[in-house]
């Protein structure tokens, strides 16, 4: 088993990635901390740096393909004497909520093509950057955050869902082709988060029913098997366990009710 010297996360100015930023560099990463807001990414790695470890922002656009070829030869740069980057955490993401038909008409845009282009393309492209050098070294390990909306439908999701179910599919197809390079890819996929992400779709509940925000957060824990919000440290728990270890494939769904990772029947191990 090898180890993580250096360690990309995406979408890590806050919640999710920024749990799973500190959890790498508390293990012993490098971390980059990578997301749109240049501003977040700083704060995020000075809280390492303050902690003892080591870490650079980085702004990366994972839905605009210039901006991550532009961040990663930064990335590169900033990380050279630390080692080569050879963990990826693909975190970075978008969930709007409308009906089905109605995802276009009521945005102006196309959302399937947006969420596409951040939840599905902007992960692709990022391993596109970065795990060709990864199988020329012999040792790598990309993590995808997608979502239980990956795994199984939710109403008013289909755009969000959509995109996960082809990081699912298509995260599940590269493990395999990995097998024997000493590149391993997972996939972490839990239900409702306590995140920024969540606390967005909180409001956007509110502002459409007369449920208070209180009501509104119980409900959505309602909806998790584990009958409460999956916390961000739980995510950074999994995520880390896969960066260190060698397991290759594996889904790991997480559904809350738990203090740190989920009881093994809680989670889906392929």
């Amino acid at each position: 088993m090898g180890k993580v010297r250096v360690a990309l996360v995406t979408g890590a100015g806050r919640g999710i990635g920024r749990a799973i930023a500190l959890r790498l560099a508390r293990d012993g990463a490098a971390v980059l901390v990578a997301a749109r807001n240049r501003e977040e990414c700083t704060a995020v790695a000075a809280e390492i740096r303050k902690r003892g470890g080591t870490a650079w922002p980085i702004r990366i656009d994972v839905s605009d393909p210039g901006s991550i070829g532009t961040g990663v030869e930064e990335a590169i740069d900033l990380s050279a004497n630390a080692g080569t980057i050879d963990g990826l955490v693909n975190n970075a993401g978008i969930v709007e909520s409308a009906p089905f038909l109605a995802h276009g008409r009521e945005t102006g845009s196309d959302a399937y093509e947006r969420h596409l282009r951040v939840n599905f393309h902007g992960a692709r492209w990022m391993i596109e950057a970065l795990v060709p050098g990864m199988i020329e070294r012999g040792f790598g390990r990309v993590v995808n955050v997608a979502s239980s909306a990956g795994l199984r439908s939710y109403a008013y999701a289909a755009a969000y869902g959509a995109s996960k179910h082809a990081l699912v599919g298509y995260s599940q197809a590269a493990a395999q082709e990995l097998s024997r390079t000493g590149v391993t890819m997972n996939l972490v996929c839990p239900h409702y988060v306590d995140s920024p992400m969540t606390d967005a779709s909180v409001a956007r509940i509110v502002a459409k029913t007369k449920r208070s925000p209180a009501e509104t957060r119980a409900f959505l824990a309602k909806q998790n098997p584990g009958g409460t919000l999956v916390s961000v440290e739980e995510v950074a728990d999994v995520v880390a366990e896969l960066v260190e270890g060698d397991r290759n494939g594996a889904i790991v769904e997480l559904v809350g009710g738990q203090g740190r990772l989920p009881r093994e029947e809680t989670m889906i191990w392929r």
